[in-house]
């Protein structure tokens, strides 16, 4: 009999990963110099150079010696950064945040795990890290899944820090690495500073799951509402236009915060929606990623 995890792999896997087959791989492909097969370039030749790669032609024409420069396809590593705290159980069930989250983990592990490329993935809630190493294979993606079960069976109160979730994968990430952060954002913490010490040795990309309630009260009159993340309960009337005014400020001053936080540190930032359908968010993502380094 099948776990939770398998059965969800499996439905990922005929429903999202074929269609994104070829694409995300691609999208996320790390460029070294040494002896692949394509041309980066060319450079004077110095001693201990192997003599094979030198560039005969260019030399003649030039008088001095020159040497062909390639680009090398080497292994990937990717971190999955995962936000476990209480604000991602925000949405319809069977469709919050957390469910979106779960499954791009499992995507991406398995597509960038299809292309070679070993996988880790950090679990963060309110200061608790777990941590699945880098691994490769359907059976590391299921590690990775069940590890997904146990970190929403056991999550904690309290605000999240987005800056401790960074600093954690920034002490992880040994080699230069992808990683791809997913979270709703809201949170505390100087994340900026984080994400400008990640930037300069890693490669970063944000993706942001979010849904309609963490923006709007629905209009229903009388109504406790709670914060996700401490606890604290009030009686509000949802009808209220000046509350529902200050509501939508406030989403949309945090929403131009976090924009600007991440153009300074120059890592992309894409929105998928819990309403959205995840394998055409996702070729949006690898769009845009072609679109950005073309």
């Amino acid at each position: 009999m099948r776990t939770v995890p398998e059965r969800l792999l499996l439905r990922l896997e005929w429903r999202v990963v074929r269609r994104l087959e070829g694409q995300v791989q691609g999208g996320y492909r790390t460029v070294h110099r040494g002896s692949g097969t394509d041309l980066a370039g060319l450079r004077g030749y110095v001693e201990g150079d192997d003599a094979r790669h030198i560039d005969w032609n260019v030399t003649a024409r030039l008088g001095e010696p020159h040497l062909r420069m390639f680009n090398e396809d080497r292994e990937l590593t990717a971190w999955l950064v995962l936000d476990r705290s209480a604000s991602m159980a925000v949405g319809a069930p069977g469709r919050g945040k957390d469910d979106v989250l779960a499954e791009l983990a499992l995507v991406l592990a398995r597509l960038f795990g299809r292309g070679g490329n070993r996988v880790g993935a950090l679990f963060y809630d309110t200061g608790m890290v777990r941590v699945v190493p880098p691994g490769t294979g359907r059976r590391h993606v299921l590690r990775i899944g069940a590890e997904l079960a146990r970190t929403a069976d056991a999550r904690h109160g309290g605000t999240t820090d987005v800056a401790a979730m960074l600093d954690a994968v920034a002490r992880l990430a040994r080699r230069r690495s992808l990683i791809v952060a997913v979270s709703d954002f809201i949170g505390g913490g100087d994340w900026e500073r984080s994400l400008l010490r990640l930037t300069p040795r890693h490669e970063v990309v944000a993706l942001r799951v979010i849904d309609a309630a963490d923006d709007e009260l629905p209009d229903a009159g009388l109504i406790v509402v709670e914060d996700a993340e401490t606890g604290e309960q009030l009686v509000v009337d949802s009808g209220d236009p000046l509350l529902r005014a200050r509501i939508r400020a406030g989403a949309d001053e945090r929403d131009t915060r976090l924009d600007a936080g991440m153009r300074r540190a120059g890592v992309p930032l894409h929105r998928i929606s819990t309403a959205d359908d995840l394998a055409g968010s996702l070729i949006e993502v690898v769009t845009r990623t072609h679109r950005r380094r073309a």
